[in-house]
């Protein structure tokens, strides 16, 4: 009887939803996700952000190289180059070319993921010690080095899982998708909470503990997110086969999409491995602040642009299968439209509460590393617009199989916001620098990405109504900044706010009033975006009245 109930969850979590409901799912495991991303940042300051701040530098640092690897060989390459040309498999009804190719490629990531972590274990001194993190001092190195080795396996443990919920990704089941990431921070809270005071086996302890312990937590963490991605296989159908097929036409086409995305990503990682260089000369616990702000400014883009362009990207793809591409351009508009109107207000709401918002994941005090992130958050709010947008536009050209002029378009863009990250850190603008850096560089791509869009749909994709709603948006914007200014003078964030009770409250106080604001004055000026919610309002509070 359990074991039919377990089985009729699993069926249930694995039933095929649609764009809205994808949208749903998603927003909600990314903001779940996102919030035991914050309780766990939250713990790991409050034990070593202001006591051992060389300590979290180099655990900031050790994750470096391995994801690097991990986004090159894999990560969003996969996603965008094998959905297209699995669906074409399963929509022309071949399943068993769908299944081989998706063999092949789990075999081909595992095996070169396996062996970059293999190397990375072994080079991981030179690696740290001359292109990551140079400005460590001795100890910090040393930390930094050991840690690296400990996480180099989760390139492989990673693509794994990406294979397999790509898999689900691309038939419309999102549940177990969607929900992994959440197991992977609930596998480094484990770390930090337990595996930090040491390890003991049959009152033998096998392992001393301090911060090493937290890298055990990421190790843990990524095996029990590959758990649950194998559980969403569960009803699918997927037919393993333990060899690569390179005479598989959809695998061939997977190889030659694969490499400009990869590089793409590559790229992209690049510049974090210079902003995590040029920091770590700005000493002690300048690597963490900048990967904090960083953090926190990539929370509202995974939750509105990741998740929004996510959801829409299968039906861009099947439109454009379909050669309707009238229906191709509404459905980008209204995705375009819908993380715009959704962003725009966030940004402008995280400038004004940054310093609450850097108090979720720091509760010791407004003291310099506190100040310190919010400064960069400040400078980065630019960024949660320019990022969000990125991902619905870079899907734009993905459902073509185009990859090669993102990966163009991020050569150029990337390459200044590097340039300009080194030219602000020689003038002496410090991490800010590299925030405002980031900025830049995020509108600059967005901007090119959708003027050759725009012209390759013979200016038929962003019409003039898109264009004059956006203006209207911008102007809604501004209204709810002026109401974020006011309430945050008005409830400000004060020394003793150093807890969660005291901070959360005051926070969504200002963000739902800012919000509030917001979608009237998108009422007002009769943006659509708006209407469902106010007629939803309506509906509720005069629902009695005839």
């Amino acid at each position: 009887m359990r074991k039919f109930r377990f089985k009729s969850v699993v069926q249930l979590a694995n039933m095929r939803l649609s764009v809205k409901s994808a949208a749903i799912v998603l927003a909600s495991s990314t903001l779940v996700s996102a919030l035991l991303g914050l309780f766990r940042d939250r713990l790991l300051n409050s034990y070593y952000l202001g006591t051992y701040p060389t300590g979290i530098d180099a655990y900031t640092a050790a994750f470096t190289i391995p994801d690097f690897m991990f986004f090159i060989l894999t990560s969003g390459a996969l996603s965008v180059s094998f959905i297209p040309v699995f669906n074409q498999r399963l929509a022309s009804g071949n399943k068993k070319s769908a299944w081989e190719c998706s063999s092949s490629l789990l075999n081909l990531l595992a095996l070169l993921t396996l062996i970059a972590s293999i190397l990375i274990m072994i080079f991981a001194d030179p690696l740290i010690r001359y292109v990551v993190s140079p400005g460590l001092d001795e100890s910090g190195m040393i930390l930094a080095i050991n840690m690296t080795r400990v996480i180099a396996i989760n390139p492989f443990l990673f693509s794994i899982a990406t294979v397999i919920t790509s898999i689900q990704q691309a038939v419309g089941r999102f549940v177990f998708y969607s929900f992994a990431p959440a197991i992977y921070n609930i596998g480094i809270i484990i770390g930090i909470t337990w595996f930090t005071g040491g390890i003991n086996l049959f009152g033998v302890q096998i392992f001393e503990g301090g911060i090493m312990g937290v890298a055990l937590g990421v190790i843990l963490g990524a095996v029990l997110q590959l758990i649950v991605s194998l559980i969403g296989l569960f009803g699918l159908g997927f037919d393993y086969r333990f060899k690569i097929n390179w005479k598989n036409q959809g695998f061939k086409t997977i190889l030659k999409l694969l490499p400009p995305r990869s590089l793409d990503q590559g790229i992209d990682y690049i510049d974090g491995v210079v902003n995590t260089n040029l920091s770590s000369r700005m000493g002690a616990g300048a690597v963490r602040s900048f990967n904090q702000a960083s953090t926190l400014h990539q929370m509202p883009v995974s939750l509105i642009g990741v998740a929004i362009s996510t959801a829409f990207f299968p039906k861009l793809t099947e439109e454009l299968g379909q050669g309707d591409k009238r229906e191709f351009y509404n459905t980008f508009r209204k995705a375009l439209r819908t993380i715009t109107w959704i962003s725009m207000p966030v940004a402008i709401i995280a400038f004004f509460a940054r310093g609450y918002v850097v108090s979720f994941i720091s509760n010791v005090g407004n003291n310099d590393s506190n100040g310190t992130i919010a400064s960069i958050l400040g400078t980065l709010c630019v960024a949660i617009f320019a990022r969000s947008v990125f991902h619905i536009a870079s899907r734009g050209f993905y459902a073509y199989q185009d990859t090669k002029t993102p990966f163009r378009v991020s050569i150029v863009a990337i390459g200044l916001t590097i340039l300009m990250s080194v030219w602000f850190y020689y003038l002496g603008w410090g991490v800010d620098g590299l925030g405002w850096a980031q900025s830049l560089g995020a509108v600059i791509e967005i901007a090119i990405l959708l003027f050759i869009l725009q012209k390759r749909s013979n200016s038929a994709l962003l019409n003039k109504e898109f264009w004059r709603a956006t203006i209207r948006m911008c102007f809604a914007t501004l209204i709810a900044g002026c109401v974020a200014f006011s309430m945050v003078k008005f409830f400000p964030l004060l020394a003793v706010d150093n807890s969660l009770m005291s901070t959360i409250p005051k926070f969504l106080l200002i963000s739902c009033v800012s919000v509030i604001a917001y979608i009237v004055a998108s009422y007002f000026l009769n943006l659509e975006e708006a209407k469902p919610i106010i007629n939803y309002v309506k509906k509720i509070l005069f629902k009695n009245v005839k």
